[in-house]
């Protein structure tokens, strides 16, 4: 892979992206399927995980350059918690409350501690 593209600090942000989307699916797009056999969905969500490791690590890899594991880590569950905002609202339905965003925003705000400068 291109030099640059690794050392960006933007390529961890959408490695981890991409990740989520297909983590979100396997631990959650099961739920539309509910008359399928567990084992099925265990197997299915096994294999659309492969696919979010293959982001994952490298995410983690390369974004250690620029960030630290405990900053990685937060942006991770940020993504997370959007991810799966989307896909909870678009793919299954549901709805999101005002209470839900208060949250997110809390936590959203608690995550940015992590990046003030260390001084």
């Amino acid at each position: 892979m291109n030099p640059i593209v690794i050392q960006s600090r933007w390529t961890p942000v959408v490695l981890l992206v991409l990740s989520n989307v297909f983590m979100t699916f396997a631990w959650y797009g099961h739920l539309k399927h509910k008359t399928a056999s567990l084992w099925l969905v265990v197997m299915v969500s096994w294999g659309i995980a492969f696919f979010e490791y293959c982001l994952m690590v490298p995410a983690n890899r390369w974004g250690s350059a620029t960030y630290t594991p405990v900053q990685l880590k937060i942006m991770q569950e940020i993504i997370t918690l959007s991810v799966f905002s989307v896909f909870a609202i678009s793919y299954l339905g549901a709805q999101i409350r005002w209470n839900h965003i208060v949250a997110f925003g809390l936590i959203v705000a608690a995550a940015g501690f992590t990046f003030l400068p260390k001084d």
